[in-house]
């Protein structure tokens, strides 16, 4: 970008050791002084209801922070959160779900706003959502039928801030911010009487990397938790070893990527399908991929001039470019400049986050876009939505600005991509195949958008098929791949069916309990 911009990519999947993902580390943030000890806000509580699955729930709204303490019981942050719960449900019965988005430096504005909630930003499908005044709806999709639903901004996100006896570094990091939000946990648990309920945890991007460390560290806490969901994921950092990466090997990615660049362009009308849906079409794909395509990738320069050819007219056909871009590729599309390339005939590129979302472009002969389409087209309208709902309907009022995402001196402190006692890039699918293990009710939902360039679909797959854990443990792992992007809910035609599988987990989940 050419600017810093205050939307959701700004921080979603930045920092260090982001290969796969293809991300550039930024600068590191300088060393700041964290944010002072601001008067506390109290707690806004509101009433409201809404008709999901036919029926009508009556909620509590509660809109507050939470004070996180140091090891010496010492004031060091307080994290914000929005808690909407069932009224008169029995606590012991009704399940409650944590929510949270990535970054790393993300806010939870998206998934608030956009997917669950009992209210939801109207936004416009695949393209730029038209200014305000926007539209805040009660949201028929909502979770609030199956689970009290508890929104949290990380450190330094949203109104979360580190304050007092805190220091941005003992919350910037895989294993910092997954014990600020263990404490988190802890104590809303415990202040609010829900020890005894099922318990989820639902992470978006890096929250999914997330929810991996934190399910593992509260059920060696003792917290044992129902299920865990996983939306559009990143666990295993050093898979691929680089987008498009063709010198010293870093093959993966490339296998990984190919999949969803054929679902864009199944989607933009520029792939040789031969009249197969997405879901058809996709899955031949993955099969090359993981058989003549590997293979070839993996012969490297001791491939055949016939064999390469003859790979690169497969590719191109399912990609909708032509061989000779392939060829000149070496077989190794990398997705940004594709984005570019498949419909640079019409001076156009597709998303990052969403491949439907396209836009104009100022060079047409870049290899890169400047922006991507799929963040600045709703990111104003959910940015704009909630500051008006938390205060005007939540009746939250607080001096401090909210931040939807933040980097630099805003998080105070770089990010720390190690993990235990290992160097980046850190992989955290061992944590949950570690809680999977120890705790054999624990159940996974694993979502995915077929046009997510962002966290491919096909390398989470991968990775959750890889855990090594028990026959009857992987079982227990549900997967959902839906004809959206990175955010699933922002398509209306994915997320009707994503709430019913989301329902139909949740009841199979709590079976017999």
């Amino acid at each position: 970008m050419n600017a810093p911009r205050t939307t959701f990519a700004a921080a979603l999947l930045a920092g260090a050791a982001l290969a796969l993902l293809g991300a550039t580390p930024g600068p590191r943030p300088s060393a700041s002084p964290h944010h002072g000890a601001a008067t506390p806000v109290p707690d806004a509580v509101s009433h409201a209801s809404v008709n999901v699955g036919g029926g009508t729930v009556r909620y509590t709204a509660r809109a507050g922070t939470i004070s996180l303490k140091n090891a010496k019981e010492q004031l060091s942050a307080r994290i914000f959160y929005v808690a909407y719960t069932k009224d008169g449900a029995d606590a012991n019965r009704r399940p409650v779900t944590f929510f949270y988005n990535g970054g790393p430096g993300s806010s939870t504005i998206w998934l608030h706003m956009a997917s669950f909630a009992p209210v939801r930003v109207a936004t416009d499908n695949a393209t730029v959502t038209a200014g305000p005044p926007y539209r805040l709806l009660p949201n028929a999709y909502s979770l609030i039928d199956k689970s009290d639903l508890i929104f949290v901004d990380a450190p330094n996100t949203g109104y979360s801030r580190v304050v007092g006896a805190g220091e941005p570094k003992d919350f910037m990091g895989v294993d910092q911010d997954a014990r600020a939000f263990q404490q988190f946990i802890v104590r809303y648990l415990s202040a609010n009487a829900r020890w005894n309920s099922p318990k989820f945890l639902f992470g978006e991007s890096y929250g999914t990397t997330r929810d991996c460390v934190l399910v593992n560290m509260l059920q060696g806490a003792g917290v044992q938790m129902n299920g865990v969901v996983l939306l559009s994921s990143v666990l295993n950092f050093g898979l691929g070893g680089g987008f498009g990466g063709s010198i010293g090997g870093g093959d993966w990615s490339s296998v990984f990527y190919l999949p969803t660049e054929a679902a864009a362009a199944w989607h933009h009308h520029k792939a040789a399908s031969h009249g197969l849906g997405l879901q058809a079409f996709t899955a031949e794909v993955e099969r090359f991929a993981t058989t003549r395509y590997l293979h070839a990738l993996a012969r490297g320069a001791d491939l055949p001039q016939a064999e390469f050819d003859a790979v690169a007219h497969v590719i191109a056909g399912y990609l909708g470019v032509s061989d000779e871009y392939v060829r000149n590729s070496n077989l190794r599309i990398a997705y940004p400049r594709f984005a570019q390339e498949l419909l640079r005939d019409r001076a156009t590129v597709i998303g990052r986050y969403d491949a439907r979302f396209t836009t104009f472009n100022l060079d047409n002969a870049a290899e890169r876009a400047p922006w991507d389409p799929s963040d600045v087209g709703i990111s104003g309208a959910i940015v704009g939505s909630f500051n008006r709902y938390v205060r005007s309907t939540l009746h939250y009022s607080s001096d401090l600005l909210y931040r939807p995402t933040s980097s630099g001196d805003q998080l105070g402190a770089p990010w720390d991509m190690h993990h235990g006692r290992n160097d980046p890039p850190a992989n955290v699918a061992p944590d949950l195949a570690e809680a999977m293990t120890t705790n054999p009710h624990l159940h996974v939902f694993s979502a995915n958008g077929y046009y997510d360039f962002a966290t491919p679909y096909f390398a989470t797959e991968y990775t959750l098929q890889h855990l090594t854990v028990a026959p009857q443990i992987q079982k227990h792992i549900t997967f959902g791949f839906y004809p959206s992007g990175h955010m699933v809910y922002l398509n209306p035609l994915a997320i009707g069916p994503f709430k019913k599988d989301l329902a139909r987990w949740y009841d199979d989940t709590l079976a017999g309990r």
